[in-house]
């Protein structure tokens, strides 16, 4: 079998554009991918023409050890652009073999770990500004049957915080705290923005509301910064959304700059790498919980990946805060239920797309708004754009 066939397809959904990949087989047999990046979304479209197709047509798809380990290795400058179009390969390459194989993709990588696969609730809070606001997006998510929610409280900081945005940020965790209880896990989203002795005084000033962990508290790239941050703080430290190489994911697990490694499956290598990366976290003792807040098909392989993982924590849940149309882009394909994905045993990864739906969003430009920009918050989901509830 041997892959004759390279298409892409852009989607806008809102937020963000999605960017498809389906690879065709001289067996008629097709696997689906995607590799959506925030930004970048031409730009990884004409990477995968220009250089990933030429690599990927005529080759085995059985053989993902040599045909991705090769694009990776001949890659050169690194970075995530070009990992996002060999990730969407990837992905797309399981699709195939489970379908050859006739067993969802989770079967061919160990079986099943899980009985289930527990979400948290990201993308909720858009449009909230007021604790008041916070609070009560948080109280809809929950009535979703969520037990965990992600949101990041400090508006748009960079580096400091003064008195001000620092009784702010406090005061809208407070909020959805006194609102959701004591039982649902609250999860702090950084996003990169503080320096190392900022982010330790403020996840202190966070205690008494007992955040399940803290996420990417300093800037990605400096893992030192991180296990500074790590070492001086009580609650978990997770981060690794934006690491893309194995090498990188090795200094992270190595140095345990942080308790929860947040690969995305569709910007590290996909799904093979993220399973390597898994690996060298369970000899650390560390749980894993993919980053995906992407598309459905990046997030189909997030299950997969995550239900034959045996340190496989929780996975992140943006679907129900998306646009109303995501899952006509996958055919309806909708694994979530009360706070939970359910992953059905079909062949592959499980979904198809629909080009008709696809063809009906076509793509926007700069459809992400930068985190230190005034609106992100205004826009940072469709459900808010739109003045529609979760």
């Amino acid at each position: 079998m041997k892959i004759v066939g390279f298409e892409t397809f852009l989607a806008n959904a809102g937020l963000r554009n999605y960017l498809f990949i389906r690879l065709r087989t001289d067996s008629g047999l097709t696997g689906v991918g995607e590799a959506s990046l925030e930004w970048q979304e031409r730009t990884v479209q004409t990477l995968l023409h220009e250089w990933v197709e030429g690599r990927i047509l005529g080759r085995d798809p059985f053989d993902v050890e040599a045909v991705i380990g090769g694009m990776i290795r001949d890659q050169y400058q690194g970075g995530s652009t070009v990992m996002t179009a060999i990730s969407g390969v990837e992905i797309a390459l399981w699709d195939i073999i489970g379908k050859a194989c006739g067993q969802p993709v989770y079967r061919l990588l160990g079986g099943r770990c899980h009985p289930r696969i527990p979400a948290y609730a990201n993308g909720w809070y858009g449009g909230a500004t007021s604790p008041g606001d916070y609070a009560e997006r948080a109280g809809q998510a929950v009535a979703l049957g969520y037990r965990a929610l992600k949101f990041d409280p400090f508006g748009t900081a960079w580096k400091t915080l003064d008195p001000e945005q620092t009784d702010e940020a406090v005061e809208r965790v407070a909020a959805v705290r006194r609102t959701v209880g004591p039982a649902i896990r609250l999860i702090i989203e950084f996003h990169g923005r503080l320096a190392a002795g900022t982010a330790v005084a403020m996840i202190r000033r966070l205690e008494p509301f007992s955040p399940w962990w803290c996420e990417e508290p300093v800037v990605p790239e400096s893992l030192e910064l991180l296990s500074e941050v790590k070492r001086s703080v009580a609650i978990t430290i997770s981060a690794g959304e934006r690491l893309y190489t194995q090498a990188d994911f090795a200094r992270l697990i190595a140095l345990r700059a942080a308790d929860i490694v947040q690969m995305d499956v569709a910007h590290c290598g996909g799904i093979l790498a993220s399973k390597k990366i898994a690996a060298m976290a369970a000899a650390y003792d560390l749980h894993v919980s993919p980053h995906c807040s992407i598309g459905p098909v990046a997030l189909a392989a997030c299950l997969h990946f995550d239900v034959s993982t045996p340190n496989f924590l929780i996975q992140e849940a943006f679907a129900e805060f998306d646009v109303p149309w995501r899952n006509d882009l996958v055919a309806g394909w909708n694994p979530i239920r009360r706070g939970e994905f359910r992953l059905a045993d079909a062949p592959g990864l499980g979904l198809e797309l629909d080009e008709a739906a696809i063809a009906a969003h076509p793509y926007v430009a700069h459809a992400f708004p930068s985190l230190w920009d005034g609106d992100w918050l205004t826009n940072f989901t469709q459900n808010a754009a739109e003045g529609r509830e979760p």
